[in-house]
């Protein structure tokens, strides 16, 4: 097996990569994500064992590095005289879809957001939220269900 250079990866998913974090984490907190994701990434692509699906393989380390940077987020002191923060951010500024979206559980949101933004298959979604084929497919229609019946309440 050869691997590409890192720099052709690099170069190949970033933007996708970047979305994803800003989907996850908010634009706030989505270039230290990217950041390590992509540290992460280099110091194990000696590794890798196949080149089969590397964009699956990046997604899976910068879902995994969202969840490390929402984890550390929750830890932060909360200021007590006002009102709390809010966790999550819209994952873009294109109104009450996305806020809807924004608002799923992290399984779906990831999930929805692979299968209709990023436009992956099933198999990429079940190797980055590390679970079946059939769970990422549920967690998808689970999602679809839960933001029409959201956004049905909003007419």
């Amino acid at each position: 097996m050869h691997l590409p250079p890192f720099q052709r990866l690099l170069d190949a998913h970033a933007a996708d990569v970047h979305r994803f974090c800003v989907a996850l984490v908010g634009p706030d907190d989505a270039e230290d994500c990217f950041q390590e994701t992509f540290l992460a990434a280099l110091r194990a692509y000696p590794r890798v064992r196949s080149t089969a699906n590397l964009k699956s393989w990046i997604t899976t380390i910068a879902h995994r590095k969202a969840i490390d940077l929402v984890r550390a987020r929750a830890r932060r002191p909360q200021p007590s005289e006002s009102e709390p923060i809010a966790t999550t951010q819209p994952v873009e500024e294109n109104g009450a879809l996305w806020d809807a979206v924004s608002r799923l559980p992290p399984k779906q949101r990831d999930a929805v957001l692979m299968r209709y933004r990023d436009d992956q298959e099933y198999g990429e979604i079940a190797a980055s939220l590390a679970c079946s084929q059939e769970a990422a497919r549920r967690s998808v229609h689970e999602g679809l269900v839960r933001l029409r019946r959201e956004l049905a309440d909003d007419r």
